[in-house]
């Protein structure tokens, strides 16, 4: 049965919502790494008919945002367009940080419609003359993708505010759905006509375009992709509630690195993939990193800075001079608290509106002297809620203003028109204070921005009357909320829960009423960070990790899988190949002694069902194995021997080594051999009330009671919660059973211990010494597993000295994923035809004829 969302998809995918069109010309290959080329995804467009620059050519980067940083004007008069650079665009800034040798060209929409007749004009111009490529989505489209599913529905979920009631925020609706993908798609059509993917690096901004490194991906497996998450990324209690949630996690892992300002943000989007996908984080050298399909995706966390150059030239223009003359004059014996805000429900306005009224109410010698003055930023959306906020913000604004007003004397001094920068930096510069108080925000550069313009330039030191190289006079205080990205890079802020009124009226009146020497050195340390952490810094990291991530894209051989969104690419060693029944069997039908080693759970029996007995189809297929006289057929598993006799009882010939090989059985007949490293198992006194301990603090979890073993088994409890106690477990019993002869084990979700030098490793080599101690040397081994156990007998297998020839060796693990094993079979599926197809070989009699030579089937 497929699921809603699948099913919507392809009713999205009906309408060739994915169906890339190909590139206009067809050109030659180059291969950039002898001996190793791309592989083709099965639909005949991949990357051999890509254009490849010459290393000549400029390095280029490839910025996608929902927006060109252009600002468009059409003359009435003439009809003509007009168009320049936004300056205020972080776009646009963000070039300082690569090098003067590299091409930037920008895939973006403008933000004025432009008419149909005129987009194959503007669009060559604006490629021309501004390195940008419009995206001209249709204004309905543009509507549904943007106003629709980005602002009301995406925007509000990131920023924690669930669609409880239609009144106040919008459901998820499949229609508006299927507008952002459309969108998404356009932008990657885009891309395609200027990409050159061998050399070009992408770099994709915001919640705008979550999907498109999926389409990136499906058409260019090697594409060198970054992404930057721009807004706060939520909780997984959340993010869980949006219904395309898989989607979008794997359109992002698609990327080789995710950006995000905080900590918080990343580790929210980490736990999403963890509970949602399975996946566990590493830390590499200092890097974090998710394996997902022997891909390597990178986690960036650095939060962007501002352009230093663009605010000091601001605070130079004679126009700033003169308006902080005015103010100065306006505000003469006040004290001015400053903020700059969007219009908003997530700005906090009104809440740092009922502070400074609790503020005045309390303090009665402020009043008369304080001044907050509020410059409002025209809304970035439109809706019922900004037109609340905006009741709301003036309803509290005026009863402020009449309750302690004063002739001459307004509190509370409300900006809701645009200013234009100088004029707010000018404000910057005179405010003693400056408070965010936003209830949740993505990063918030209005504190960075007030710290540099309160450490002024000579002409506004000039213009405020200080003494030119007096370091003393520039001081700085923050009031900023704990919920904006900035907040844990502004150590000297005085940081406060927005919605804690009381709080916030007296971190406003500490930061008034703070001894300059303080506010001097809290202004210092901010200033340090500010100043070195700007906006080509933040450029540079984040390309510069984008480098070293995509710098082993041509050492792996690359698969597709997946439709729709739910494509993914598989990016293996070069020499990791799927494992074919044809060169099997013919090694199979040479072979005169063969050995063969089967894995249990996950191999012979999927890992997720329930029913863990093996099936009448395993059994007689082991059976068939087991007749063959030239054949020894063992499981090895870390199962207990009861329960692996019971299951197997059937099976007369089959061998059996139970508990990673701690007992070994050859046959049925046979008794069972155990190991003979240990025989005293007090160590279980020990770890049993400890494992007991965790079990009971750890919903979802349960102990494993084998003979030679104990195992901790948490794969049913909280998965993060799960892991945590996993490692604390496995740190526990490390230090209490350190001078045990005994050995504590992390695997896929079990902490195990087990006696010191048993393994599956072990008893492979051993079955296979025996073999050769009697005369039987095996021309033929196999070994077939899936997890992290299974790679000691891969490792096993190959290392064993074998005479007097070496055999033909077929290591093998379940699933496509990086191991020791020089083949792969992609499930439980694949392993039983296999297994089918050498036990029909064993019941057919040689020909005489001359047998038809099959070659390995590789992917090329």
């Amino acid at each position: 049965m497929l699921s809603r969302s699948y099913t919507s998809f392809l009713d999205v995918t009906s309408e060739d919502l994915l169906n890339f069109p190909q590139t206009p010309r067809t050109l030659p290959r180059v291969m950039m790494v002898p001996g190793i080329i791309s592989d083709g995804d099965g639909n005949g467009s991949n990357d051999e008919d890509l254009d490849v620059l010459s290393s000549k050519c400029r390095e280029k980067k490839i910025i996608v945002a929902n927006f060109l940083p252009l600002l468009a004007q059409k003359d009435l008069n003439t009809s003509k367009w007009c168009f320049r650079f936004d300056e205020d665009s972080l776009l646009l800034q963000l070039k300082d940080g690569f090098s003067s040798e590299t091409d930037v060209v920008y895939v973006g929409s403008l933000k004025v419609d432009v008419d149909t007749s005129e987009q194959e004009e503007v669009a060559e111009r604006l490629l021309a003359e501004f390195n940008c490529v419009p995206t001209f989505l249709p204004p309905e489209l543009h509507k549904k993708y943007y106003h629709g599913f980005c602002k009301q529905y995406l925007w509000p979920l990131f920023h924690y505010m669930l669609p409880m009631s239609p009144e106040h925020c919008n459901r998820f609706d499949r229609c508006l759905w299927q507008a952002y993908v459309s969108a998404n798609k356009i932008f990657a059509d885009k891309i395609m006509e200027v990409i050159n993917p061998e050399e070009d690096y992408v770099w994709i901004h915001d919640y705008h375009l979550m999907i498109l490194p999926t389409f990136l991906r499906k058409r260019f497996y090697r594409v060198k992709l970054g992404f930057f998450l721009h807004s706060p990324f939520p909780s997984s209690e959340i993010y869980r509630t949006l219904p395309v949630r898989d989607e979008i996690l794997k359109a992002l892992l698609n990327a080789d690195l995710v950006g995000f300002h905080t900590f918080d943000y990343a580790r929210h989007f980490l736990s999403c993939c963890s509970r949602m996908l399975g996946l566990d984080y590493e830390s590499k050298r200092g890097h974090i990193a998710l394996e997902y399909f022997g891909r390597t995706v990178y986690i960036k966390i650095l939060p962007v800075g501002i352009h230093m150059g663009q605010l000091e030239s601001a605070l130079n223009l004679p126009s700033t001079s003169i308006k902080i003359k005015e103010i100065q004059e306006q505000f003469k014996g006040k004290k001015m608290i400053l903020g700059v805000d969007d219009m908003d429900i997530f700005k906090g306005l009104s809440l740092k509106l009922l502070a400074v009224e609790h503020l005045l109410q309390h303090h009665e010698e402020l009043r008369g002297e304080l001044v907050l003055v509020q410059i409002v930023n025209p809304a970035r959306s439109t809706g019922k809620d900004v037109q609340e906020a905006k009741k709301e913000t003036y309803a509290i604004t005026n009863r402020i203003n009449a309750r302690f007003g004063l002739s001459g004397y307004q509190p509370v001094v409300l900006i809701d028109h645009p200013v234009p920068f100088y004029e707010k930096a000018a404000y910057y510069a005179l405010a003693e204070a400056c408070i965010v108080n936003a209830v949740r925000d993505g990063m918030n550069l209005i504190p960075y921005e007030y710290i540099v313009c309160r450490q002024g330039t000579p002409k506004i030191d000039d213009a405020l009357g200080i003494s030119s190289g007096s370091s003393s006079s520039h001081t700085s205080t923050l009031v900023v909320s704990e919920f904006i990205g900035c907040s844990p890079s502004l150590s000297g802020a005085i940081r406060v829960n927005p919605w804690d009124i009381d709080a916030v009226a007296d971190a406003l009146n500490i930061a008034i009423k703070m001894p300059n020497l303080e506010k001097q050195l809290r202004h210092e340390k901010h200033y340090r960070y500010v100043s070195s952490h700007d906006v080509a810094y933040w450029a540079r990291s984040f390309v510069q990790d984008l480098e070293r991530a995509c710098k082993d894209h041509y050492s792996k051989r690359c698969w597709s899988i997946g439709f729709g969104l739910s494509f993914r690419i598989v990016a293996l060693s070069p020499n990791f190949r799927k494992l074919s029944l044809d060169h099997i069997v013919k090694a199979y039908k040479r072979a005169n002694r063969r050995a063969m080693f089967l894995d249990y759970d996950g191999t012979v029996v999927p890992q997720t069902s329930i029913v863990k007995t093996p099936s009448p189809e395993v059994i007689s297929i082991l059976n068939d194995l087991c007749k063959d006289p030239k054949n020894t057929v063992f499981i090895v598993s870390g199962r207990g021997k009861n329960s692996l006799s019971d299951w197997f009882s059937q099976c007369q010939n089959l061998g059996i080594a139970a508990e990673h090989g701690y007992f070994i059985r050859w046959s049925k007949s046979s008794n069972w051999e155990s190991s003979p490293l240990l025989v005293d198992f007090d160590w279980k006194k020990i770890a049993d009330p400890v494992m007991q301990l965790y079990t009971e603090a750890t919903d979802g979890s349960y102990i494993e009671t084998k003979e030679s073993a104990l195992v901790w088994h948490h794969q049913d409890a909280d998965p993060d919660f799960g892991s945590c106690q996993a490692m604390e477990l496995l740190d526990h019993l490390e230090n209490v059973l350190a001078n045990e002869p005994v050995e504590v084990k992390r695997g896929n979700h079990i902490v195990e211990v087990k006696p010191q030098g048993v393994s599956k490793g072990l008893v492979t080599e051993k079955i296979l010494s025996t073999m050769i101690s009697d005369g039987k040397p095996p021309d033929f081994v196999m070994c077939i597993g899936d997890d992290r156990s299974d790679e000691d007998m891969f490792e096993s297998i190959s290392s064993t000295v074998y005479s007097p020839a070496p055999p033909e060796i077929f290591a093998c693990t379940v699933g496509q994923k990086p191991s020791k094993a020089r083949y792969y079979l992609d499930d439980c599926g694949d392993v039983l035809k296999l297994l089918q197809g050498l036990a029909r070989a064993s019941s057919i009699k040689p020909r005489s004829s001359t047998q038809i030579q099959f070659s390995f089937e590789s992917v090329a």
